[in-house]
């Protein structure tokens, strides 16, 4: 069985796909003594070095995958280093031996909430990947009067940066007047997006919590600032899950495509 050398380094454990895609393009990625190129097939009787290091490559990998949900506080980034010494998500996690912890998406540093780790880099990948079409909801305080024209317009989409962008979902929650919570669903994680898009109706997020990523729910007994590991039982469900979104999501492109077909004759 031959895979893609920046899916299979990934699937090890090294890091996130577009990470290695970088390795691979600087050269530090070899291939049987020859330096490797994005999308060359390896396999297990590759001999492959990071570094020049070698990278052992198993169809067991998954065995030995590890998932954490962590509950992030105001104040983290989602950096590995920062210059300014600011705290990092990845200092309250467990420490590895030959292989990193991959951030499925980010949060910036004054949103609080889930984040979800891995040490397999491609199973990152599809939790991320906007075909997969997984939801993430939040609970965002906004300071603002929005009415049902702004709010549709959210569930209809936007333009940020060139690329629309929209709500699955809004949902009033507690609090009157220019202060109110609200529940949102997205299928993406483009950078501050939920705040950018309140914005956009003239509306400002003073609080923003991620309390769902796919299947995973913030449990009020998950403390903040600290992270909780999958089981073997809950790791297969969640890679069911994955597979099961990206089929759904494919079927409905499908049909998307021919009732415009439809419309179009």
């Amino acid at each position: 069985m031959t895979e893609r050398v920046q899916k299979a380094l990934a699937r090890a454990g090294l890091g996130s796909r577009r990470e290695i895609e970088r390795w691979v393009r600087e050269g530090r990625v070899q291939i049987n003594g020859r330096p490797a190129e994005i999308g060359q097939q390896v396999g297990e009787s590759c001999r492959v070095t990071v570094d020049g290091r070698p990278v052992a490559l198993s169809p067991s990998t998954f065995a030995t995958t590890r998932v954490l949900l962590y509950h992030k506080p105001v104040g983290e980034i989602c950096s590995r280093d920062d210059r300014q010494g600011r705290a990092t998500v990845f200092a309250r996690l467990p420490r590895l031996r030959g292989r990193r912890w991959v951030s499925v998406g980010r949060l910036d540093i004054n949103t609080s909430g889930l984040l979800v780790f891995t040490t397999d880099g491609e199973l990152a990948h599809r939790l991320m990947h906007p075909s997969t079409g997984i939801e993430r909801e939040y609970r965002c305080r906004v300071r603002g009067t929005p009415g049902e024209r702004e709010l549709n317009r959210l569930m209809a989409g936007v333009r940020l940066s060139g690329q629309l962008c929209r709500f699955e979902s809004v949902e009033p929650g507690r609090g009157s007047g220019a202060n109110r919570w609200y529940r949102v669903v997205l299928k993406e994680g483009r950078n501050r997006e939920v705040r950018r898009m309140w914005q956009s109706v003239d509306c400002t997020v003073s609080r923003l919590i991620r309390v769902r990523y796919g299947p995973f729910r913030l449990d009020r007994k998950h403390r903040v600032g600290e992270y909780v590991e999958l089981n073997a039982s809950e790791r297969a469900r969640l890679v069911q899950y994955v597979d099961g979104a990206k089929a759904a999501a494919t079927a409905n492109r499908s049909d998307t495509k021919r009732t415009d077909s439809r419309h179009r004759r």
